[in-house]
């Protein structure tokens, strides 16, 4: 199992055009909330299209701070992932979202795509540390920093079905 920290801060973007990036990754994800773990840890599970490809993963994570979690990642299998999916949490609807990964000036940052949005994005950066600088891509439009508001966690945008009220 990976264990470590992640540090990590989060966006809102106006959809670039992707064709102007350097994509790396194109994923389809299903990310399904369930019960928290010991001590309140959030866990999930997702099932990730890639090239074709299904693969399963669990995650549990730890809020240390807005930025900072300590998260425990690993492989699952396709029967452990559906014997999870029974763990679901109540009331939490899946995660239905396409994620673009690519590089700007040796930074790796993942685009979050959601079907209820044509015009908006979530952008993340995980980063060696909490202070690094960051260097946008000039034709990507960050309209505000959302790490750390709730109303922009993936869990809030499923359950809503839209992104809160100031941009919709």
């Amino acid at each position: 199992m990976a264990e470590g920290l992640e540090i990590e801060r989060k966006f809102l973007v106006a959809l670039p055009d992707l064709g102007e990036l350097d994509v790396k990754r194109s994923l389809h994800i299903i990310q399904t909330y369930l019960l928290n773990g010991n001590g309140g840890s959030q866990r999930r599970v997702r099932r990730i299209e890639e090239n074709g490809e299904v693969s399963f993963t669990f995650t549990e994570k730890v809020f240390l701070t807005d930025v900072v979690r300590r998260e425990n990642e690993r492989e699952i299998s396709q029967e452990e992932y559906e014997n999870l999916l029974l763990q679901a949490k109540p009331g939490f609807t899946p995660i239905d979202k396409m994620r673009t990964g690519f590089c700007f000036r040796g930074q790796y940052f993942e685009l979050d795509v959601y079907p209820f949005s044509q015009e908006f994005g979530i952008m993340e950066l995980e980063m060696k540390s909490p202070d690094q600088e960051i260097i946008f891509p000039d034709n990507v439009q960050v309209i505000r920093e959302v790490t750390g508001v709730e109303g922009y966690s993936n869990a809030a945008l499923a359950n809503a079905g839209h992104f809160p009220g100031e941009v919709v």
